[in-house]
């Protein structure tokens, strides 16, 4: 281990923060407001490091009628609870629902530091979580979490320097498949405005197939098939194989794809909690499909891969999503029976064919940076037990 290196709690790198949910039955807490409020639904499928606002924002009497607190720019989220371990670093001034135990780093913490030192720890956080329904990580035990720290916070920020030029590459990569996404919608939808064309049920271009309802299979070590789990399902349309590699049994494999097995181009759609997230197999996909989602294929004769994800992830198709999607008593549910009933715009032949010729160079390099970024992930994932126990020396580094 190089330089002087401490153990601490986290309560000693900074002021550990909880939250609260303002009033939902009093619409004034909510409508208009410009406070940004995070919960931990909010990190779901959220890739990057830095976030700024939520799904809602509540205003400043919601911020008043709770205990929930205003964190200033650089504060880092810890999701304490369903699930533990999202992090991600406040781009501003924020607050969280009671789903996050957050941590606001001193002048002696570096906050990028900190950020990936709580990632570190992740699993050692959330087994020390308690709870019978579903486990939780009290303010208490956040703060009494020891970890080993560098002294110095220019040691501290030369190790998150390494790690953090990794993630800028992958966030750079996220903002162009941003654009490269917003020219494939606006591709479309200036299609729809300059072409005639038929609404149709998917079921006439796909077919769709139902997850197994079975229990979840266990996981095992050194195996090479893989179960999709609902956060590789991306909001951005990648299936990411890498965020969590959940393998499994080759006999549980086999039983899991009996039904279906995820290949490249099929589309992946989640029905209950992200109702409606969809993300397409990517080159070299091969892959069980876990619980709560579907499939949806694309027919042999129906070579329209790059049109059929963009129509997906269209306002266009969230709206119909959001109108078949059946409300229970606990959380909604998109039903496996209404997803052939939705309707995509079919054009003419010859037209279908100039669309897919036109966006399938976007969704594959969409794809193309999407796989590079798995590849900087994984890199970065190696790196960041070796530096975060000191094994990696970091004295050369110039920042």
């Amino acid at each position: 281990m190089m330089g002087d290196w401490k153990t601490c709690t986290i309560g000693d790198l900074g002021n550990v923060v909880g939250g609260a949910t303002p009033s939902t039955k009093k619409v004034e807490n909510y409508e208009g407001g410009s406070i940004a409020w995070i919960t931990p639904k909010d990190l779901a499928g959220f890739s990057g490091r830095f976030i700024s606002h939520g799904e809602r924002n509540i205003t400043e009497q919601g911020l008043k009628s709770c205990s929930t607190q205003l964190m200033p720019k650089h504060t880092v989220l810890f999701s304490s609870r369903a699930p533990i371990g999202y992090v991600a670093i406040a781009s501003g001034e924020v607050c969280t629902n009671q789903g996050f135990k957050s941590v606001v780093p001193n002048d002696s913490t570096d906050y990028m530091f900190l950020y990936y030192l709580l990632k570190y720890n992740k699993n050692k956080i959330e087994n020390l979580g308690s709870g019978t329904t579903f486990k939780e990580v009290s303010g208490t035990t956040m703060r009494g979490i020891e970890v080993l720290v560098p002294e110095s916070i220019y040691e501290q920020r030369k190790i998150a320097s390494v790690l953090a030029k990794l993630d800028d590459k992958i966030e750079k990569n996220m903002e162009i498949n941003d654009n490269l996404a917003e020219q494939a919608q606006g591709i479309l939808y200036h299609f729809m405005d300059e072409h005639p064309y038929q609404l149709q049920p998917l079921s006439d271009i796909a077919i769709v197939i139902d997850c197994l309802h079975s229990k979840k299979p266990s996981a095992v070590e050194d195996s090479a098939y893989q179960l999709i789990q609902l956060d590789n399902i991306r909001d951005d349309g990648f299936l990411d194989m890498s965020a969590i590699r959940y393998m499994i049994s080759q006999a549980d494999y086999e039983n899991w794809t009996r039904k279906c097995e995820i290949v490249e181009g099929d589309c992946v759609i989640t029905n209950v909690g992200r109702i409606g997230a969809v993300s397409q197999a990517p080159y070299g996909t091969k892959a069980a499909m876990g619980r709560n989602m579907t499939c949806i294929r694309l027919k042999p004769e129906i070579k329209l891969q790059a049109y059929f994800i963009t129509v997906l992830l269209s306002n266009h198709m969230r709206r119909q999503i959001q109108s078949n999607t059946d409300e229970g008593t606990i959380m909604g549910a998109l039903n496996v029976k209404n997803i052939p009933k939705l309707l995509f715009p079919v054009f003419e032949p010859s037209v279908m064919t100039k669309l897919e010729d036109i966006l399938f160079p976007l969704r594959k390099q969409i794809e193309y940076n999407n796989l590079q970024n798995q590849k900087l992930s994984q890199l970065r994932d190696a790196l960041l037990p070796k530096l975060m126990s000191g094994e990696l020396d970091v004295s050369d580094i110039d920042i």
